[in-house]
């Protein structure tokens, strides 16, 4: 009898372990892996220094990264609507602290990426070592 509990309560605190970050459960949005190094010091990405500056990325995620300065760290969003099938809206676009979906024309907070909608915005994993921020999947 005491074997048994014992294995039920190990099983149940294996299955109720999860991964460091953000998980996201989006079924418009698919998983690509990715990593990207973002360098501040290079003008491109300067703005990020501050808070409540935000660049696009290009090229990684779904629809390239919004990349996002708060003030005690930093966020990294996909740029696709999240609420939308991504073959039927363009990236998002930057609107100071918000972004605003090319379709619906829904905005959404860069401090959480919480909308209106049932979906919030795909967070990605930020490490920062120094003026480089690591983002990735």
């Amino acid at each position: 009898m005491k074997k048994s509990v014992l294995l039920s309560v190990l099983f149940l605190m294996l299955i109720s372990c999860s991964t460091n970050g953000p998980v996201n459960t989006n079924p418009f949005i698919p998983n690509y892996t990715f990593t990207v190094d973002i360098n501040m010091n290079l003008p491109l990405y300067s703005n990020l220094q501050y808070p409540s500056n935000a660049v696009y990325y290009a090229g990684k995620g779904v629809k390239g990264l919004i990349i996002f300065n708060t003030g005690s760290g930093y966020n990294a969003f996909d740029a696709a609507c999240p609420n939308q099938s991504v073959s039927s809206c363009a990236a998002m676009t930057i609107n100071g602290i918000e972004a605003v979906c090319s379709c619906d024309g829904k905005t959404y907070s860069l401090f959480t990426g919480q909308g209106s909608l049932q979906y919030p915005m795909k967070q990605y994993r930020v490490e920062v070592n120094g003026n480089v921020l690591h983002i990735y999947n």
